[in-house]
């Protein structure tokens, strides 16, 4: 019987290949089981047109200094995403726009947004970001949802649809969904709730020449990485695990297990793991998004002294950045569904006519005639279930959270969703996939 690997690792997104890396350099025999026909996870880049554009996740802010020095490594080049110009605000039916970071909503409700602005970052201070669930008074945050949070403490109506639209944006689902205390852990590892928001020192402030996915395929090409192998079973021994997939079974003497929460579901797991981290795995589910890219002739928007960015409570579209591609060979807006908009809408004929009567609405007539238009429904992706990122409704943090990074045995996990700093985005995924690593390294 061949000798088992060293470790193998279930996933082939950034996360799991950054883990595969890390081992691969201390000497590691490590192999890497992906269930798609593709590596990247949930980035996800492709030709449309001129230019190679981001169906997934696709940029990078001023203190994400993993990727950043990842893309550096790779050297794959970045550019700023552009802003200059006024944002569009949809509330109501009322359109506006506005310049600066906090739009024009009225004094009062201005006042209030702030404040509660203030007040959200400085509860989110106030989350331990190794171990939220022992914040002081985690239990009473952790019972109630973002959204209740909002109903009893923000009085003006404006201010409160600003916050809403932010927290889809940020989560890619509805308030009423989220638990409070995961929202403020969220703002906590990210920086804060106006660095998850803004573009400039922002989370949004660069995007990747060539798109996001290129870090991963840079990266499998230096492991040993099997494709459309979905893994069926985890079995564990004394002395080794056996991964049992569709492409056959691997030995080894530990795993890392670098998918979502809610895809280890489908797995099974042997002997049974601890109750908390099955209720975990039940109660977890991913994000609600559809990304959509239109491109036009020209950068219509721009002419009209807009940014590209926009935000609303209306239509189908919440979300809206400028897409055009860094060498300005090809102008293109990319709109987001986020949370009950992304799940109502799964028809694609009717979803694309939806979605340019949107950004015609924000932006101008122009938008409903693209030269190109592609959309990405990461609800419908098997080894996805969503995106952005795994979320906890109320009572899920205090209770089962514990277990997200306790390793199972000889089975550790990474994935973005168990990062400390910069939890959902690309930077949380390398720290994920390196902590996972090391804790593999430090059990030989």
């Amino acid at each position: 019987m061949a000798e088992p690997f060293d470790a193998v690792v279930v996933g082939a997104g950034l996360s799991g290949l950054c883990a595969a890396r890390r081992l691969r350099e201390a000497g590691q025999r490590v192999a890497v089981v992906e269930a798609r026909d593709r590596v990247g996870g949930r980035t996800l880049s492709r030709r449309l047109g001129e230019d190679v554009i981001d169906l997934g996740g696709q940029w990078i802010g001023p203190t994400q200094r993993r990727v950043a020095k990842l893309a550096h490594e790779l050297g794959v080049k970045t550019f700023p995403q552009h802003h200059a110009g006024e944002k569009v605000l949809m509330i109501g039916g009322r359109r506006s726009t506005y310049s600066g970071e906090i739009p024009g909503i009225g004094v009062l409700a201005l006042v209030e947004l702030q404040a509660t602005i203030w007040r959200l970052d400085r509860l989110a201070k106030r989350v331990s970001m190794a171990t939220p669930w022992d914040t002081p008074d985690a239990e009473a945050l952790d019972a109630q949802s973002l959204g209740s949070w909002l109903a009893r403490h923000v009085r003006q109506d404006k201010a409160r649809a600003v916050l809403e639209i932010a927290a889809r944006a940020i989560m890619a689902c509805e308030p009423s969904e989220l638990s409070f205390l995961h929202f403020l852990f969220y703002l906590r590892s990210g920086g804060g709730l106006m660095r998850l928001a803004r573009i400039a020192d922002g989370a949004q402030e660069r995007r990747l020449i060539g798109g996001a996915q290129q870090l991963s395929e840079k990266l499998a090409a230096r492991v040993d990485v099997t494709l459309d192998a979905p893994v069926r079973a985890i079995e564990q021994s004394d002395d080794e695990v056996r991964v049992v997939s569709g492409r056959g079974t691997l030995r080894a003497r530990r795993v890392i297990v670098a998918v979502p929460p809610a895809l280890v579901d489908g797995m099974e797991l042997t002997p049974h793991p601890p109750v908390l981290r099955d209720q975990l795995v039940a109660r977890m589910p991913m994000g609600s998004v559809i990304k959509c890219i239109a491109t036009y002739p020209r950068a219509f928007w721009r002419e009209r002294g807009l940014s590209g960015e926009a935000v609303s409570t209306d239509g189908p579209v919440r979300l809206a950045f400028d897409d055009s591609a860094h060498d300005g060979s090809q102008h293109a807006l990319v709109a987001f569904l986020l949370g009950a908009t992304a799940t109502a809408l799964d028809e694609p004929k009717a979803r694309r006519e939806a979605v340019l009567g949107s950004l015609a609405d924000l932006f101008g007539h122009e938008a409903r005639e693209p030269t190109l238009y592609v959309d990405q429904d990461w609800t419908r992706e098997r080894w996805s279930k969503g995106c952005y990122v795994g979320l906890m409704p109320p009572g899920v943090m205090t209770t089962c959270a514990s277990t997200l990074r306790e390793p199972w045995g000889r089975v550790h996990w990474a994935g973005t969703e168990t990062a400390v700093e910069h939890n959902g985005y690309l930077d949380g995924a390398i720290e994920a996939g390196e902590r996972a690593a090391t804790e593999v390294l430090a059990a030989r």
